[in-house]
């Protein structure tokens, strides 16, 4: 008899996951893992603990697809692994059901449309910085020293202070110092 297992997965602790796990406990699953990861991190520890629990004729279950993962060549490699394994893959969402070859076809183009949307993303947020940028915004931390206070350290350093000194009288660390200064 197949076992179907729940994989839920929020991308921060602030999130719910009671949406994916009411729904994959509404399919049968037997038992549900939750990794609070981002989809683009590959490495965790509640998705590996499922594909470990996994037998032959298991069914791995999630809610939607980009809970599994974002990345085309991830959600390919994990699927492609299960498959190998005798192990099946669905999506209640997409209904998605790779036990089937049309579940496979609509798992392939569901899973380039995912990393269609997360490149789309990406290409804006850039577009979005650029935009920043060419207005004289720039992202990051302010900078620790500036013209000022480099001329008063190498003024200082040249005389002979100790860069623990230097630092306390300019309210920076050292490391800043010397990465500033050598």
């Amino acid at each position: 008899m197949s076992t179907l297992l729940g994989y839920a997965r929020v991308s921060t602790a602030d999130q719910d996951p009671t949406l994916q796990t009411d729904a994959l406990t509404a399919a049968g699953c037997f038992k549900i893992w939750t990794d609070v990861a981002s989809g683009a991190k590959e490495d965790r520890p509640e998705l590996a603990a499922v594909i470990e629990h996994l037998r032959p004729g298991d069914t791995l279950v999630v809610w939607r697809l980009d809970r599994l993962g974002r990345s085309l060549p991830h959600l390919l490699e994990v699927v492609t692994k299960l498959e190998a394994a005798g192990i099946g893959f669905k999506s209640l969402t997409e209904e998605i059901n790779t036990t089937t070859p049309g579940g496979r076809l609509v798992f392939t183009i569901f899973a380039a449309l995912a990393e269609f949307e997360r490149a789309l993303l990406r290409e804006r947020t850039f577009a979005g910085l650029e935009a920043a940028r060419k207005q004289g915004r720039h992202g990051g931390r302010p900078v620790a020293l500036d013209a000022q206070k480099k001329a008063i350290a190498r003024k200082m350093k040249g005389a002979g202070v100790s860069m623990t000194a230097i630092a306390d009288t300019l309210g920076v660390a050292r490391s800043t110092l010397y990465r500033t200064l050598d």
